[in-house]
């Protein structure tokens, strides 16, 4: 056989085995469906999950999962109920200047983790602020259920729960599994980091478990595996909220990023406020001020851990722009964006390559 004949044969049997491939690829991928459900009893909010699974039964087994461990996280994060048989954060709040209370170890991680990053941050994110946040929350629940009565919280009054704040005064002791409030009138607040803390951690577990395709939405708290298998496309693409609009309008959206095996958060002024003589007061508090941060609009962040993503959302925003920027680029695998008052759009980077607006795609390989 002559080297022509014999390279004419080795391109055949080439493009016969890419052929191939490509069909078993495609067989591979029609295998799975996208299936769809949603649950609202855990975290006071929405939570929607989307995967990619072989049969109706493969992600409802896994959906069920998914759906119970919320909701056992939401009772051991909850700040406000009690529950039989459980010892929460509420719990630890109750036992405050009295005991040690043992708890779960989800709860230790919980607050080992948000002191951690309290440590490496500048500190705005704080939860042992909740006896500040419980005034705030006190006052905008009272003007949400009657607008015309709607006040802010005396000034005095927030500066003495300032001094009930000091996050040191949290002990834990991780050998005999408790948590103890030395300050009698210091309050844990977990609500900065506790939606994408939780969200972090039913991902592991159903990783472990074999999902490979999914992504949990819990009230915005975004967090995807994997890639879409749909044949199609290669990251999962995920809206930001134009904080100037409804995110059920045409374009409520200001952006998508893409993204693989990532977290996208975002805190912004327009999720949980009260109105006082016209003017709005959100829920995300500023230290110094003990008033509600007015550097942005909002907050985006994309983090590899959805626990990381959360609780940056928060500290980025309660931080002036050179300063949250600066802590945003110095950290690895963390962008953000920033959306300023006046609606100008500032971002990282590496938050620029994965941007709609700059010509990223669902297409584009990670």
């Amino acid at each position: 056989m002559s080297k022509s004949s014999v390279r004419l044969l080795i391109g055949l049997m080439l493009i016969a085995l890419l052929g191939g491939a490509f069909a078993i690829y495609q067989a591979a991928a029609h295998r799975y469906e996208k299936y769809t459900n949603s649950f609202l009893d855990t975290f006071n909010t929405v939570t929607v999950v989307v995967a990619y699974a072989r049969s109706q039964e493969e992600f409802d087994s896994y959906y069920e999962r998914i759906h119970k461990r919320f909701q056992e996280l939401h009772q051991l994060y909850d700040i406000y109920h009690d529950y039989p048989g459980i010892h929460n954060i509420k719990t630890i709040n109750d036992n405050a200047g009295i005991q040690p209370v043992k708890v779960d170890a989800e709860i230790i991680d919980l607050i080992l983790f948000a002191k951690e990053w309290h440590r490496r941050t500048h500190g705005q994110t704080n939860i042992a602020m909740g006896s500040v946040l419980d005034i705030w929350h006190k006052y905008r629940e009272a003007g949400r259920n009657d607008p015309e009565l709607a006040v802010l919280p005396p000034l005095e009054e927030l500066k003495a729960a300032l001094q009930h704040t000091d996050i040191d005064r949290i002990v834990v002791d991780q050998h005999e599994g408790t948590v103890y409030l030395t300050d009698s009138k210091m309050c844990l607040d977990v609500g900065a980091v506790a939606k994408g803390y939780a969200a972090e951690l039913v991902i592991k577990e159903m990783e472990a478990e074999g999902l490979e395709s999914v992504m949990i939405s819990a009230g915005g708290n975004i967090r995807a595996v994997g890639k879409p298998l749909d044949g199609l496309r290669e990251r999962w693409g995920v809206g930001i909220q134009d904080p100037s609009r409804s995110i059920f309008s045409d374009d409520g959206l200001l952006d998508v990023v893409f993204i693989n095996d990532a977290a996208v958060v975002s805190s912004g002024d327009y999720q949980r406020y009260y109105i006082v003589d016209g003017k709005p007061f959100h829920h995300l508090i500023d230290l110094v001020t003990l008033m509600p941060a007015d550097y942005y609009r909002a907050v985006t962040v994309v983090a590899n851990d959805s626990g990381v993503a959360d609780f940056l959302s928060t500290e980025l925003f309660l931080l002036p722009f050179a300063e949250s920027k600066a802590l945003a680029e110095g950290l690895e695998d963390v962008e953000a964006l920033w959306v300023m008052p006046d609606g100008r759009v500032e971002a990282t980077s590496g938050m620029h390559r994965i941007m709609r607006s700059h010509g990223a795609s669902g297409a584009d390989p990670d």
